[in-house]
């Protein structure tokens, strides 16, 4: 095991035990490219045609930062190019981005998150990435094929792979090593139980929440089940009993005071800086590899990154790609969209700037060139999920149209549970019921 998770496993580190990137709410239009895609004004010197690019991403402060230097940098190498820009915390960006979409007016490139590939794919506002990257325009001849397979769906490669990463907790070791928490290597969720009674007496937290839509589909994973049918029309799963040994736990562990408060939980816009365990508040942050460097950078003190619960059982673990790049089937300018998305994933000096904050780099020439650059935070990263392409099954299909509607479903539930206004058994079968009604739409 690598040098990562080869500290995980010592018992000095004293660790314990995660879509969506958190980001903060911003938006901009970069001054010097306005107007309608196609529009703009070449810079003195270039023989190309002037292009104007819309590129849209969520994120934190961070991000926000060095993908606007990285697209200085694009237009630097292509000068006909103007690049209007607009990022937003990952809540916000879904929100603005719906009645985009509902206008026939995304933006040519847009960051697409697996959870939301169907739904855009399935609606054909995506267009087939596939004629690039048989021509060239997109260079893949460097990444692997099981990298790019997350972004196909019925044979068309309708979005970008942009970096491998993996559920991987970030926790702060001194906070646990204080409350004299030591994880064993085969920890189970069951395991928050003496955690968070530890970290209370400490006045700690165990994080600010377990992101329903994203543990309980791992939970579901670890006891050999999965949130969704193959064919996409009811659940995977048919037996209640997972749902209801999950929600009896993380109703046990949140009347304990382990999690925030689901009021307070609500203020929270999901960026690094507002985050309990950066803060200092609590011992660990459930999220994936990426989104580590990001935490520690924020938090300015040493921070681990460890394998999540029941990694051993069922083999749970998967790599998933970070998140995505997209083009608007509405796009007028895919061929300089695609040149874009090719210069993000393949160019070194851009890479240099990227540093996989999202995510381990798809294309192997890339990975090499930044191997002699990457921080101790960055190798951990990296070394961490190369343990899990070790230790993992191959993901789930991307989710099906209507997964964004049940995984609301599945909040509105949980959160009615934790409320006391439903019974975890009264849940269980109101989720079974209207999760499989809203999916049953999908039967042809």
């Amino acid at each position: 095991m690598k040098k990562a998770v080869a500290s995980f496993l010592t018992a000095a580190l004293l660790l314990a035990a995660c879509g969506g990137g958190g980001g903060s709410s911003s938006s901009s239009t970069d001054n010097q490219g306005t107007g309608s895609p196609g529009s703009g004004t070449a810079s003195s010197g270039s023989d190309k045609a002037p292009v104007t690019l819309r590129v849209a991403w969520w994120g934190g402060q961070s991000r926000h930062d060095y993908t606007l230097k990285v697209i200085e940098l694009y237009k630097q190498k292509n000068p006909h190019v103007q690049i209007e820009t607009e990022y937003a915390s990952f809540d916000d960006y879904w929100k603005k981005l719906a009645p985009q979409a509902a206008a026939n007016g995304l933006p040519d490139v847009f960051q697409m998150d697996y959870s939301y590939l169907s739904q855009y794919g399935g609606r054909g506002q995506l267009e087939d990435l596939g004629p690039y990257t048989k021509n060239g325009t997109i260079n893949v001849q460097d990444i692997n094929e099981n990298t790019l397979s997350g972004g196909r769906i019925d044979g068309k490669l309708l979005a970008m792979n942009l970096g491998s990463n993996a559920l991987g907790p970030t926790v702060d070791p001194q906070i646990l090593q204080d409350a004299g928490i030591t994880l064993k290597q085969d920890w189970t969720f069951a395991d928050l139980d003496d955690i968070g009674a530890k970290l209370k007496a400490k006045g700690k937290l165990i994080a600010s929440d377990l992101r329903h839509d994203v543990y309980f589909p791992y939970y579901l994973r670890s006891q050999g089940q999965h949130m969704y049918a193959a064919d996409g029309t009811s659940l995977g799963y048919t037996d209640d009993k997972y749902f209801i040994d999950y929600y009896t736990m993380y109703q046990r562990w949140y009347d304990n005071g382990y999690f925030l408060p689901l009021d307070k939980l609500a203020q929270k816009k999901g960026t690094p800086e507002d985050d309990e365990m950066v803060l200092g508040n609590a011992a660990i942050s459930f999220s994936w590899s990426n989104q580590y460097i990001l935490a520690a950078s924020t938090a300015k003190r040493p921070l681990d990154i460890v394998p999540l619960a029941q990694w051993n059982q069922n083999k749970p673990l998967f790599l998933k790609p970070s998140m995505f790049f997209s083009i608007a089937k509405s796009s007028k300018v895919k061929e300089e969209a695609a040149k874009f998305i090719d210069f993000f994933i393949n160019d070194i000096d851009a890479n240099k700037i990227i540093m996989g904050e999202r995510g381990v780099p798809v294309s192997g020439k890339v990975k090499e060139a930044l191997k002699p650059l990457l921080t101790p935070d960055q190798v951990k990263v990296f070394d961490y999920v190369s343990w899990v392409e070790q230790n993992s099954s191959q993901i789930d299909p991307p989710n099906p149209v209507g997964a964004v509607e049940v995984d609301k479903l599945l909040k509105d539930i949980a959160e009615q549970i934790l409320y006391k206004k439903l019974t975890v058994e009264q849940g269980a079968a109101k989720f079974r019921q209207e999760a499989n009604a809203i999916l049953a739409k999908n039967k042809k």
